[in-house]
């Protein structure tokens, strides 16, 4: 079986098969050594038995050569040695022949056993040999043998034990088999819809198995994955659609300028041409930034961290901003946070230029320095960096909080494309406040919308 085609209901059949063969030869091995010994002891006691026979002529004197018939049953070589070690009778198998053996029994034992490899033995094996001992007229030794048993015992068993494990292998492969595949199908159902989804298409989702195991939590997570792709496709979608509308207005706008220019080119006033256009280009020019900035962001380009003061950073931001609205300041120095300054500094010019656009007549931008056990949304430990923004607006309705933080999102199309506003700000806001640990929310106020930003300070 080639790699590539080797899938898992085989691995699993074959590992299990080959695992289940290994424990059934070990099985096998341990077996036979038992009923070997259980053979063997069986085998010392009928030779043992031919002995005593033997003995009991011997003892009353009826020795004979070669010895006198032995039932069919106990038939074994069997010689009779006299205390000088010759052999005085035997068994027509043995007849002329040297003992069969040399060692006696040690007292108080009259009998002893052991194997011996000689070449007296008609079939040339290796047999065992019980020595026994008869005390008539000196010490006499009755030796019989039996050929030793092969550790397979009988070639039926080996062939039995042999046929036993390939086929109890083979059966426990196939019900391997066979219950990966039914415990695989739930599996292989959840592939067949994930290739029928398409990105198109992502209404449908994969069949949860009704058992609570690990393809049920399978399923469930490619759900939840399908849901979360499909929701960032969705928003994708939306965006592309939206940021499509945003620019097209400054395009359509700077087309239609130019030809009414190009129609009548004699009365075309060039700088007031050039003053006409130059805001549909601004607009572009902040769309693309922010777009810019959003991709940027979106692909978490590494940025440079360093201690930065909000008070200062606030101050500096201030300057940089026209506004015809009162900014009223409450900064606390020495309010220091770890991030990247020029992020920073575009979270809180965002906030301002929103707060500038909304703001009646005042705005309050406020710095201070809060313990980490007062934060309610994100844990602090080393301490709360809070920045707040803060205008007299219209103020901003507590379900739709969360809604001006989507792209291209605003809750006045008309006023804030006439004021100037995009709809990247915000959520370019707040995903700075997440890529520095912190968050930007909206908080109730008497009037207004309260913007908040919550940093963890710097150590």
């Amino acid at each position: 079986m080639r790699l590539e085609r080797c899938t898992i209901r085989g691995r699993i059949a074959v590992f299990t098969g080959v695992a289940v063969g290994l424990l059934c030869i070990a099985f096998s091995t341990v077996l036979l050594f038992a009923i070997n010994r259980m053979a063997t002891g069986n085998l010392i006691k009928e030779v043992t038995a031919v002995g005593e026979l033997t003995a009991y002529y011997v003892d009353r004197g009826e020795l004979v050569n070669p010895l006198p018939p032995i039932p069919q049953n106990l038939v074994r070589p069997v010689q009779v040695v006299d205390p000088q070690g010759k052999v005085v009778a035997a068994t027509k198998d043995l007849w002329n022949k040297p003992a069969m053996a040399h060692f006696k029994p040690r007292a108080p034992h009259r009998v002893a056993s052991g194997v011996v490899c000689h070449s007296i033995f008609p079939s040339g094996r290796c047999h065992i040999v019980v020595a026994q001992q008869v005390f008539h007229a000196g010490d006499w030794t009755v030796y019989s043998a039996a050929p030793t048993i092969p550790f397979y015992v009988y070639p039926g068993v080996i062939a039995l034990l042999i046929a036993g494990t390939v086929i109890f292998a083979i059966a426990v492969a196939c019900g391997a088999r066979h219950t990966v595949t039914h415990s695989l199908k739930p599996v292989d159902a959840i592939r067949a819809q994930l290739d029928h989804i398409q990105s198109t298409d992502l209404g449908s989702r994969v069949p949860v198995p009704a058992a609570q195991d690990e393809i049920h939590r399978l399923a469930r997570s490619v759900n939840q994955t399908l849901d979360r792709l499909e929701d960032v496709l969705e928003q994708q979608r939306r965006f592309c659609s939206d940021a499509s509308h945003e620019l097209r207005t400054p395009i359509t706008a700077i087309r239609t300028q130019m030809e009414d220019a190009l129609l009548a080119p004699d009365d075309a006033d060039l700088p007031n041409l050039c003053k006409a256009v130059l805001p549909s280009v601004e607009r572009l020019q902040a769309i693309a930034s922010d777009l810019l900035t959003l991709t940027r962001l979106d692909a978490g380009v590494p940025c440079e961290r360093q201690c930065v003061d909000l008070a200062e950073l606030v101050v500096a931001e201030l300057k940089n901003h026209r506004t015809n609205r009162k900014v009223v300041r409450r900064l606390t120095p020495g309010v220091v946070v770890m991030g990247d300054r020029s992020q920073l500094a575009q979270l809180i010019g965002n906030l301002v230029a929103n707060a500038q656009r909304h703001a009646s007549s005042t705005i309050t931008i406020s710095v201070r320095r809060v313990d980490g056990e007062a934060a309610v949304d994100q844990p602090f430990p080393g301490g709360i960096a809070e920045l707040e923004v803060l205008d007299d607006g219209a103020g901003i309705a507590a379900d739709q909080r969360e809604a001006v933080f989507q792209r291209f999102t605003r809750l006045d199309s008309a006023r804030s494309r006439h004021a100037g506003g995009v709809g990247l700000g915000l959520p370019i806001a707040r995903q700075i406040a997440g890529i520095h640990g912190g968050t930007l929310t909206i908080q109730d106020s008497a009037q207004g919308a309260h913007f908040v930003v919550r940093l963890p300070l710097s150590p």
